[in-house]
């Protein structure tokens, strides 16, 4: 997509001001990385509090009677028991049980299902639950807000200080709040880093000065997206178009929590027949991690070989831990050869390399839980 068509969040100006390097992204010119540089935003991100501009994500509503029912019908989670103020990951599933997308869908106030969905596929999503949403059921796209990720250590007390309401908050909480002078906001306490923190959706309108509000405070940088990436792939998180496609069942991702255990019981969600499946026995694949313990960080398309130098996978991510001081990846390879401590090799540039297998995550998760 050539520069003039790609679209722009309501911040492209304050990226441009802070000397932000800009890319196409989902369709949107995004900041992948500020002048400190992606390793220096990764730390930061690690020890303080990181400000990423997630406006491209798409947004929704679920609303009516049926509301709740109707997505039931296309994701494998147990809506129905979903709280008020609370969020919960889940999938949209294509009738083989691959999935067409991951999302948040949270309970912030008493108007239905919140959704919040990757920005690559949200065009596709809401084409999927407008033909898919039955009874009484509508999707109402939300258009004018952005969305912020707060992330980091830090994060809760930087918020805190322009939201009082989230005090109390623990993580997938999710609630409809005042802040930053009385702006609408939705917030919920999660993220895409394995950090704590929060996301932030607000009025377009409002944005740019939220975010300057936020950036007066000491503890909070800019981070562009090249630091979102590795961050994610530390935390073990998949990138959907990657790790995660219409061809992988939550199973072989190692997304299994995803499918309720009520939703088991019933089998009464898309592709169930596959899915349930592979819970009783065992995928032909699985997710592996690998720590590469000599030569260059394995990308995308590496292939993964066994100890005779035969191909036994894929990496699907992959990239050098700023955390841990050397390259990690991600992939799918044979179940039996996903075990941590496992000696295996990747293929890089014609070498092949020495990989051990390894636990997921890289960087071990700092949710703020309810005790």
């Amino acid at each position: 997509m050539s520069e003039p068509e790609l679209k722009r969040t309501p911040l492209h100006a304050a990226h441009l001001a802070a000397g932000a390097r800009m890319s196409g992204f989902a369709g949107y010119d995004m900041p992948i990385q500020y002048p400190d540089g992606v390793m220096k935003e990764h730390a930061w991100t690690r020890t303080s509090a990181g400000l990423f501009d997630v406006s491209h994500m798409g947004q929704a509503r679920i609303l009516g009677a049926d509301a709740t029912a109707a997505f039931e019908a296309v994701t494998p989670g147990d809506f129905a028991a979903l709280k008020a103020g609370r969020q919960k990951y889940s999938v949209l599933l294509n009738d083989a049980g691959g999935i067409l997308d991951d999302l948040m869908a949270a309970r912030p106030d008493d108007r239905g299902l919140f959704l919040v969905v990757n920005g690559a596929c949200k065009d596709d999503d809401f084409r999927f639950l407008d033909a898919r949403l039955a009874g009484d059921a509508r999707l109402v796209r939300i258009e004018d807000r952005a969305l912020l990720a707060l992330q980091g250590p830090e994060a809760a007390a930087a918020l805190a200080a322009q939201v009082p309401g989230i005090a109390g908050m623990a993580f997938m909480d999710s609630a409809a709040l005042a802040g930053f002078g009385g702006v609408d906001l939705i917030v919920s306490r999660s993220g895409y880093t394995g950090e704590d923190g929060f996301e932030i959706s607000l009025p377009d309108s409002e944005a740019p000065r939220v975010w300057d509000l936020l950036l007066a405070d000491a503890r909070v940088r800019p981070i562009g997206l090249g630091a979102r990436d590795s961050l994610r792939l530390e935390a073990g998180l998949p990138l959907y178009g990657h790790d995660v496609d219409p061809s992988v069942s939550p199973v072989e991702a190692g997304l299994a929590f995803s499918v309720s255990p009520s939703r088991r019981r019933r089998g009464d969600f898309p592709g169930a027949a596959r899915i349930l499946a592979e819970l009783s026995g065992a995928p032909s694949r699985a997710r592996i991690a690998l720590k590469v313990l000599e030569g260059a960080p394995a990308r995308e398309g590496a292939v993964i070989v066994d100890a005779a130098g035969a191909e036994v996978g894929v990496v699907t991510s992959g990239g050098f831990s700023p955390t841990l001081g050397h390259p990690i990846a991600i992939g799918f390879a044979p179940p039996a050869l996903c075990a941590p401590g496992r000696r295996l090799g990747v293929v890089v540039r014609g070498r092949t390399w020495p990989v051990e297998t390894t636990d997921l995550p890289f960087v071990p998760h700092r949710y703020v839980r309810r005790p």
